[in-house]
């Protein structure tokens, strides 16, 4: 399991001008919560680089003035007009405390009916679920072999271990379409094939 390191420095004041304050200077305000206590602290913008603007899952390994706090990313907010980060909202990891996580799929093999001509579409590239933190993962494998062309995999085929997965069980994820071009190929074998008019 990947994971990025952090360090922070307890906030000790709270409140609308000590936020602008620590973003003037290039800190991103932060909360850890979800454990014993709530942890505010802030860290450079360019601590979260390797964190905020990736599409992998990782876990946070955040140190406060010594303390580590294991956590992942629940909540990001970024400035309207200058896009810039401007606050994270952790949850801690607690052993046998169960977590809600975005977890990213990874879709493998090659569909059968892509294999047949048509086109793989991805219609989700995350999955929300409910796990312990130990069970966490950066991705989840899919495998597409079996997709035919016009099929559908839906979320109810996930095969997640010690994972509840809380997506709708019907959503397609993924589906293979048939493109213009077999679409043709099709119409010109059809119209061959039919008798000719006397």
């Amino acid at each position: 399991m990947k994971s990025v390191k952090i360090t922070g420095t307890r906030r000790s004041e709270l409140g609308k001008k000590a936020t602008r304050q620590l973003r003037s200077e290039g800190q991103v305000p932060c909360v850890v919560y979800g454990g014993n206590e709530t942890i505010h602290f802030s860290a450079p913008t360019m601590a979260f680089r390797g964190l905020v603007y990736t599409p992998e899952f990782q876990i946070a390994e955040i140190n406060v003035d010594g303390k580590e706090y294991r956590a992942i990313m629940k909540d990001l907010q970024f400035d309207v007009v200058t896009d810039e980060l401007n606050h994270i909202d952790f949850l801690e990891l607690v052993e046998d405390r169960k977590v809600i996580a975005d977890l990213p799929l990874k879709y493998t093999g090659t569909a059968q009916g892509v294999k047949d001509g048509g086109k793989l579409v991805l219609k989700v590239k995350t999955l929300k679920v409910r796990t312990l933190p130990k069970h966490l993962a950066e991705h989840i494998e899919v495998k597409i072999d079996n997709l035919q062309l016009n099929g559908n995999v839906r979320v109810e085929d996930v095969v997640a271990e010690n994972m509840e997965i809380m997506n709708s069980p019907r959503v397609p994820i993924a589906s293979v379409v048939t493109t213009r071009a077999l679409r043709q190929a099709e119409e010109a074998t059809a119209a061959t094939a039919k008798p000719a008019k006397k």
